[in-house]
């Protein structure tokens, strides 16, 4: 049967028609698991009508030097082929495909995405640990009817993700380089399931949880939950032994039965318990341990399990994406406010951004989602002046590609990130050409429009002043400037960005 879950009071997008429903999907591409989530949104509510997850262990084909090895890929790929069925008929801007821990840390991970693209025909982004934890927060939340603060933890097959946060908004979030194939991989390499194993890799957990304990006691929390894989079947084996109070809750007294049991199965080939699935079997002795971990650091009594995680957390932000409730514009006006941008300046700029945008978003084939990012970067192109006046469209663009910017993918920042850097002086063509091949042409397109937009407001004017006249003639422009007897700011600059555009193979005509 299909599952209602509620959403909060948000528009998928301005051009939704509420009245028929919009089918989203989400593709959580896990370090041990991949999950398909497929529903329907009306109403401010999701029914819920696929879903898929299988075991791909992508992390543990991941060699000690970082790349990911052709089994594994293969494992990932025959996975996708059998989650694309259920895609058909979504439009690409209600799916989402993020890729998490695995696909953070191998080297080659742009050969598996282009493969998998290919396959899926959708673009799949790499998202940062923190906005890993901030989607995964996002999802728990929702699945808990309680109010209070609230201490989220979710132990994935790479990383172990904590949170702590009140309604639907985060406080603190982390994620540390610990998982249950990781660990399973590191700690029992060949199976061995002894007392000392498993001390090591609990002792490796807290070595990962000392630089967050603190900080973490003191903010508190009210409310201990855990999300995903490892906690559910921690909480489904000690329900079905008996070891639980109640179906769903794991205590520090259970959690112990819960280990003591582990170690007798000697092996990990030979770890069945009543409640475990046997595919989680040789990856749940690490997963214990690390969960074993947390209970120590924290101090914990007891863990609930809550049905509700990354993949349900990328629907929620899918639905307020675009809308006011957009979290990437909160992210970018508290970028501003940290490294004090001229709001004024910024303002302006994005104005003439917006309406050159509009001139040429037709003939030039941009679309909607497009100009947000021109946008976006109008907004924070100054955040360089931060950190020093020389150079500074540099230094924006490392804070934007390196800082974690929830809401933001990693493609994403790095698009930003491009368009900042490319807003001023020689066009960037080393890192032009260092984006995927499919965005370039759109990326250089929006980079020409925001450096004309700072430009047209280099003499920073109380408002942004009227566009001259622009025609278009495939990619090439043609501005005509007013005429005058005196070179002028703007002339002068134009007339140097002519040479900038020349140089990058870009054709810019001046007339008067």
């Amino acid at each position: 049967m299909p599952q209602d879950i509620s959403l909060p009071t948000t528009t998928l997008n301005d051009d939704i028609d509420q009245g028929e429903p919009q089918r989203l999907a989400a593709i959580d591409l896990g370090s041990n698991s991949f999950h398909l989530l497929v529903a329907n949104y009306q109403n401010e509510r999701l029914q819920v009508v696929a879903r898929m997850g299988e075991k791909v262990q992508l992390a543990a084909g991941l060699h000690e030097q970082g790349t990911l090895n052709e089994a594994a890929m293969q494992r990932a790929l025959d996975c996708l082929g059998r989650f694309a069925p259920f895609l058909k008929d979504i439009e690409a801007a209600n799916l989402r495909v993020v890729g998490t821990n695995a696909l953070r840390d191998a080297d080659n991970s742009q050969t598996f995405i282009e493969r998998a693209e290919a396959q899926l025909g959708y673009p799949i982004e790499i998202i940062a640990g923190r906005e890993e934890a901030r989607l995964i927060y996002l999802g728990a939340a929702h699945a808990l009817a309680e109010n209070g603060r609230r201490l989220i933890v979710d132990i994935g097959g790479g990383s172990t993700e904590f949170i702590i946060g009140e309604a639907f908004e985060p406080k603190a979030l982390e994620s540390l380089r610990m998982g249950c194939v990781t660990f399973s991989g590191r700690f029992f390499p060949d199976g061995e399931l002894s007392e000392k194993r498993m001390r090591r890799a609990e002792l490796a957990a807290l070595s990962e949880l000392a630089n967050i304990q603190r900080p973490y006691q003191r903010l508190g929390w009210d409310d201990p939950v855990g999300s995903s894989g490892t906690i559910k079947a921690a909480a489904s084996v000690l329900y079905a032994y008996g070891d639980a109070p109640q179906e769903g809750v794991i205590t520090r007294s259970g959690l112990k039965k819960l280990r003591e049991r582990l170690l007798k199965c000697k092996q990990l080939d030979k770890v069945e318990l009543d409640g475990l699935k046997p595919d989680r079997a040789k990856v749940f002795p690490a997963g214990i341990a690390i969960l074993c971990a947390v209970f120590e650091a924290f101090n914990l009594t007891q863990i609930r399990f809550a049905d509700g995680a990354l993949r349900e957390g990328v629907l929620y932000d899918m639905a307020g994406r675009n809308s006011a409730e957009d979290t990437r514009s909160k992210t970018l006006e508290m970028l501003k406010r940290v490294y004090d941008v001229d709001t004024r300046q910024a303002e302006n700029v994005a104005d003439t951004a917006a309406r050159l945008f509009a001139k040429v978003k037709q003939p030039w084939g941009l679309t909607k989602q497009q100009g947000h990012y021109l946008k976006w970067a109008s907004h924070v192109h100054e955040i360089g002046l931060a950190i020093s006046h020389s150079q500074f469209h540099r230094h924006g663009a490392y804070l934007l590609e390196h800082s974690d910017l929830a809401g933001f993918s990693r493609p994403e920042q790095r698009l930003l990130a491009f368009l900042v850097r490319a807003h001023r002086r020689k066009f960037p063509l080393k890192e032009w050409q260092a984006l995927p091949a499919a965005q370039q042409a759109s990326s250089a397109k929006l980079a020409r429009l925001l450096r004309l937009a700072v430009l047209i407001n280099h003499s920073r004017p109380e408002s942004a002043p009227p566009l001259p006249d622009i025609s278009i003639d495939g990619a090439a422009l043609t501005i005509t400037l007013p005429a005058s007897d005196e070179p002028t700011l703007l002339s002068t600059d134009i007339e140097q960005e002519q040479a900038y555009m020349a140089a990058a193979g870009f054709t810019l005509t001046v007339l008067e």
